[in-house]
């Protein structure tokens, strides 16, 4: 699970997919119902099963059962999930000499997924798929929700009026626990992330508030417009907030992006160019410094913000991101980053979203403030700003 980049639970992980390609599936997708269609496919190929799990005779029991409802379906063999997998390797060597093209492993959530994550890289068949209790269903083990109830999602329902004593323990008192640690370590992430993002920005206010006034009258008198700039930018989940920065542009920068468009110095969405005709003279210096993002510092405490975390975008450029890129969303936007600190505008697009979601994937408080020093020296040296 801390390798994943999601956690999903039974089937919505297919529903998912499915509603980001714009299709919706009406049918039930757990595995009772997904797999012995899989079959049926399979059968229609040419190609074999593999049976793995469930007390002894159940494999044997629903490989009877499959055959019966899929005809021409191949099953290379059957394990039993107790004393059989107490020896794995014996096992795997039985599925490799089978020659089977799919294996089944029924062990329960998360024992079957454990065991496929720890011998996967052994078993020569193309497909290991974990599916729960389908061998006991199948074997007559536990009696299957009418069509009805699968039909409307509501299978929980019949299997707790079933089997409410296990059924109770596995979905009510595991899930409770589960999601009660989940909710206390994203928790202490939270309050470790948002406590540091308070300090340094109420430390960087404090201290460089005296700079910034100067910095304020020195943008006013060098152009017309005010010295703050505000930007609706996308953060976090898709949510627009206006991000403040000292502005390093003319007033009517806005209007003359679109004309520049095609003239952009980066690969990629988003857009960048070394010789903005639209730049100020001081704003040149504070870009190429990063001293336009100190107002930033206000969206930090406001909550908008994370001292560390990807750029925010614009919506225009959100609107044009690959479903891949949609990834940088799941945290804050930050200050400063990965991409910040490995060369900002010299790096391009694809680039970019890799070690935004890289950031994503690893975020910790320690990272975090390795980030913010290295941050100083990216900005010292001033390479990719523009």
């Amino acid at each position: 699970m801390a390798r994943a980049d999601l956690v999903l639970p039974d089937g919505i992980g297919v529903e998912l997919a499915a509603r980001m390609q714009g299709e919706q599936i009406a049918e039930n997708l757990n595995g009772t119902d997904f797999t012995p269609r899989l079959l049926r496919q399979a059968a229609e190929w040419g190609l074999s099963v593999f049976l793995l799990g469930g007390k002894p005779g159940t494999a044997r029991a629903a490989s009877a059962r499959l055959c019966l409802d899929i005809p021409g379906l191949q099953v290379a063999g059957t394990r039993d999930g107790y004393g059989d997998v107490a020896r794995p390797l014996d096992v795997i060597e039985e599925i490799n000499a089978s020659g089977a093209d799919i294996v089944l492993v029924a062990m329960g959530v998360p024992r079957q997924e454990l065991w496929i994550d720890a011998h996967r890289q052994l078993i020569d068949a193309p497909l290991v798929l974990g599916v729960g209790a389908l061998f006991d269903f199948l074997a007559g083990n536990v009696r299957r929700a009418p069509h009805w109830l699968r039909k409307r999602r509501m299978e929980w329902v019949w299997r707790l009026a079933m089997e409410p004593r296990r059924m109770a323990k596995r979905y009510l008192v595991g899930n409770a626990t589960f999601l009660m640690r989940a909710s206390v370590h994203a928790a202490r992430q939270m309050d470790s992330q948002r406590c540091l993002d308070i300090v340094i920005a109420s430390l960087g206010l404090a201290v460089l508030g005296l700079p910034m006034l100067t910095l304020a009258a020195l943008i006013r008198l060098d152009s017309k417009g005010p010295a703050l700039f505000k930007q609706i930018r996308v953060g976090k989940d898709g949510r627009t907030f206006g991000v403040y920065k000292f502005r390093s542009m003319h007033v009517d920068a806005e209007a003359r992006r679109a004309a520049l468009l095609a003239k952009s110095d980066r690969e990629g969405v988003c857009f960048k160019s070394r010789n903005d005709p639209r730049v100020t003279r001081i704003g040149k210096y504070l870009r190429r410094l990063s001293l336009d993002e100190l107002p930033q510092l206000l969206n930090v405490l406001r909550g908008e913000m994370s001292v560390v975390g990807p750029r925010p975008a614009l919506q225009e450029e959100v609107d044009k991101y690959p479903s891949r890129a949609m990834g940088r969303l799941a945290v804050k936007p930050g200050i400063t980053g990965l991409w910040q600190v490995s060369g900002r505008a010299d790096i391009g697009f694809d680039k970019m979203i890799d070690l935004d979601l890289a950031y994503v994937r690893a975020r910790s408080t320690l990272l975090n403030l390795i980030l913010i020093a290295l941050t100083f020296r990216a900005v010292f040296s001033g390479r990719g700003a523009y």
